[in-house]
């Protein structure tokens, strides 16, 4: 027999309260939140409901769409997309660490004398490319094209992922040739 709570339980997850409920109330908090901090109504003592009301609605849109646009596995493709981002980011932050381990403790200092701000520039591609290549996988580029990338246009997904090599090829080739001036930080 099972007990009251587990019934309750059981019955909220029928009804989409954990699906939709609590990721719009979190949500809505978050966008009061942010509506609170940035101020763009002004006092945030003086527009409590103005705020309140924006940030509901924007957390319907969000929290509706997938359920207007027919995407029925949204919360699974929005879990691995975490999980994978997670994955890259903790691969990242070891790595960071073991080079630190073995670097000189001023590494940082001496690149930035040496190479100036043409490596931020290359670690803000290698986000991209890393982000793009999270967002592809974990299926998330569904709910923003319904049909997919291949969904009704002709280009079938091996042409999809030459295209994608190809721009990454010629965007490490702008930043090898370019140097400086293609990363903003201006030529010698």
């Amino acid at each position: 027999m099972a007990s009251p709570f587990e019934t309750v339980i059981l019955r909220l997850n029928q009804l989409g309260f954990y699906q939709f409920f609590l990721p719009f109330i979190l949500t809505s908090a978050v966008f009061y939140g942010a509506l609170r901090k940035s101020q763009i109504f002004g006092e945030p003592e003086k527009n409590v409901a103005v705020n309140a009301i924006i940030a509901i609605v924007a957390s319907m849109m969000v929290w509706s769409a997938p359920i207007i646009l027919g995407i029925a596995d949204f919360g699974a493709k929005l879990a691995t997309f975490f999980v994978q981002g997670l994955s890259a980011t903790l691969v990242i932050m070891v790595s960071l660490i073991v080079v630190g381990l073995f670097a000189p403790p001023d590494m940082s200092k001496t690149l930035t004398e040496k190479l100036g701000n043409k490596y931020l520039g290359v670690a803000l591609v290698a986000g991209l490319v890393i982000g793009l290549g999270i967002f592809l996988s974990s299926g998330m580029v569904n709910f923003f094209i319904p049909g997919g990338i291949s969904g009704q246009a002709a280009i079938d997904p091996e042409t999809m992922s030459l295209i994608i090599f190809a721009a990454i090829m010629i965007i490490t080739i702008l930043f090898i040739v370019g140097g400086s001036a293609v990363v903003g930080g201006g030529g010698k």
